[in-house]
């Protein structure tokens, strides 16, 4: 499935991916009932990426606080570890981890990525922060299921208690990892060493599709003016259709 995201300045033609139903066929619906109609590339950051599908765009006065508008509903999380953010990657946008440890989705925003060529050195380092993730991962997902002693010990101020436990949780999330260390493959490797992309979101936001047509439009539209917040001096408009089923 294929859809036509037109733009002020050019258009861009995105493929969905099978793999990933939930956003592939959210993403369309709202494509043919206009929903993304006349909205914004609201968010754009040079060498990283440019986001949109924030509904209160539409119309937006200069300076008005965007990012936080979509339907009232998220998407869970397809994060596939095929599906990365290479050049060109279509992606859904979501709150942090913090309110949101389950990783769904928004319900229209979405972001297509851009990000830069990495050397071989450079790959290490991602890789190695992707590892400190996974680690801190592992150790709140640990430190979840002891939520309850957590906060008895805390109501008890038992420190010790505390300190000891949570020592114990560090060394079992790094015996975890030591295991089954998050790495990456040769196919993300070669695609970030050529083409380019942003491997340190990879695992942490749900790929649902790519550019196939327009990757010069990108290019254009993230290199632009920005102001406050990120959002394009000029606004960039857009509107939407689904052109092969």
């Amino acid at each position: 499935m294929k859809v036509l995201i037109q733009t002020t300045l050019g258009d861009i033609l995105v493929r969905l991916y099978d793999e990933t139903p939930l956003h592939r066929d959210n993403f369309a619906r709202l494509a043919a009932e206009g929903y993304y109609d006349g909205t914004l590339f609201h968010r754009v950051i040079k060498n990283f990426m440019i986001q949109g599908g924030d509904p209160e765009s539409r119309n937006a006065p200069e300076g008005k606080q965007l990012g936080t508008g979509g339907p009232d509903y998220t998407i869970e999380a397809e994060i596939k570890p095929g599906l990365f953010h290479k050049r060109g990657a279509l992606a859904a946008a979501r709150t942090g981890d913090q309110v949101n440890p389950e990783r769904r989705s928004s319900g229209s925003q979405f972001y297509i990525v851009w990000g830069q060529v990495y050397n071989d050195a450079q790959m290490k380092q991602t890789e190695r922060q992707m590892q400190m993730q996974q680690m801190q991962d592992v150790f709140n997902n640990l430190a979840a299921q002891h939520k309850a002693e957590i906060m008895q010990m805390r109501r008890d101020r038992d420190r010790a208690g505390l300190q000891a436990l949570q020592e114990r949780l560090a060394a079992e999330a790094e015996q975890t990892v030591k295991a089954a260390p998050c790495s990456l493959s040769d196919e993300q490797r070669t695609a970030y060493t050529t083409v380019g992309g942003t491997p340190h979101l990879d695992g942490q936001y749900t790929v649902f599709g790519e550019v196939v047509e327009g990757l010069d439009i990108v290019e254009m539209i993230q290199s632009c003016a920005t102001a406050h917040g990120d959002r394009p001096i000029d606004d960039i408009e857009m509107r939407m259709k689904v052109v092969d089923e």
